[in-house]
């Protein structure tokens, strides 16, 4: 009876445990969302600026529909805004805009900053009601000393409308992988396949603009599978100089080749040119990415490039979780080894037992 006792008290405290310190860790609230926005049905982009004056808008409550808030029969566009404070003593440098299930396209801003998108606007329509919004901020984008505003463009073609349901607000988690150097927010896209995507000088001005991380099914590439491409330019800190760096990209679904400079540095899986010999059956959409930087590779205070071949084989495709950006080595492997220690210490309590 006490060995029963004990290997089911093992068990417990294994569970909570596991609850408490498997990554991702559960989100913390920084700033509570829900309650009374400011609202307006049609459709003006200038409606995304934080110096727009929305004094005599009307107010909904959030989340619901906005049918049951009064706008019963609407469909079409909607605006909503709401503004409010952001803890000016908050350390790290990712929190997360949740907005719950909206009916049924969104563009979202954050003091006039795209933060994401989930669905396609007409003429080429998609609805994504049933896509939960979970969009990456980088804490660079607030204002910690005043006004912060979110607004939120949104079409809906039938039924309820809006801001729908789900735990609104933004979060953090602590103790987070966090990347020094944060790439995630705006990329440019094409589906297709030319190696060619990978050097520096390709001319990407022409590209669709996508969110990363986030499917590219949700954000207007409904049903594709097959290759597309990925790429961004950017700048290092020389903070960063004489430092081993690491490349983390989150996860992607389902296989990736990764360039640096026109420079491979990393893959999961193995693509073949002719798609009909790719293999996705060891689940390389679950691994996560961390690619090692040779050193010199990276420029400073000069223009870098990050092309991302990626092969899709069926459902959904793309970057679609992070974190995604550079990070020291030493950080990487201090993050990696601390998270070894633990599931050393579930192991050792099944063993005992």
């Amino acid at each position: 009876m006490v060995g029963n006792t004990v290997k089911y008290f093992s068990i417990i405290l294994f569970t909570v445990l596991l609850t408490q310190t498997a990554w991702p860790q559960k989100k913390k609230r920084l700033v509570n969302l829900k309650g009374y926005w400011k609202f307006s049905i049609g459709d003006n982009m200038n409606w995304a600026s934080p110096s727009y004056n929305d004094d005599n808008w009307e107010e909904i409550k959030v989340p619901d529909y906005w049918e049951n808030e009064g706008f019963y029969g609407y469909n079409g566009y909607a605006w909503y805004r709401i503004h409010f404070s952001f803890p000016d003593d908050y350390k790290n440098s990712v929190v997360y805009l949740e907005l719950g299930a909206i009916d049924d396209v969104d563009q979202t801003y954050l003091n006039g900053k795209l933060i994401g998108t989930t669905g396609s606007f007409p003429p080429k329509y998609q609805s994504a009601y049933s896509i939960y919004r979970n969009y990456t901020v980088e804490t660079s984008y607030f204002n910690k000393n005043g006004d912060n505003v979110i607004a939120v463009r949104v079409f809906d073609s039938e039924l309820g409308g809006g801001i729908a349901k789900g735990t609104i607000g933004l979060y953090y988690i602590p103790n987070e992988l966090l990347a020094e150097l944060n790439l995630e927010g705006q990329w440019k896209f094409k589906t297709g396949d030319n190696k060619e995507w990978k050097d520096i000088n390709v001319n990407d001005n022409d590209w669709t603009t996508l969110i990363v991380p986030g499917y590219w099914e949700n954000q207007g590439f409904k049903k594709y599978d097959g290759y597309a491409w990925y790429r961004k330019t950017f700048k290092v800190r020389n903070n960063l100089k004489g430092k081993k760096l690491v490349l983390m990209m989150g996860k992607i679904d389902d296989l990736d080749e990764v360039y640096v400079n026109g420079q491979l540095v990393g893959s999961t899986g193995t693509m073949h040119d002719n798609p009909k010999y790719n293999s996705i059956d060891n689940k390389e959409y679950d691994q996560f990415r961390g690619y090692y930087l040779p050193a010199g590779l990276i420029k400073f205070d000069e223009d870098n490039v990050i092309a991302v071949r990626v092969y899709d084989g069926w459902r959904y495709g793309g970057i679609y979780q992070g974190p995604i950006g550079l990070i020291s080595q030493e950080h990487y492997i201090k993050f990696w080894r601390h998270q070894s220690s633990k599931e050393n210490i579930f192991e050792s309590i099944f063993k005992s037992n």
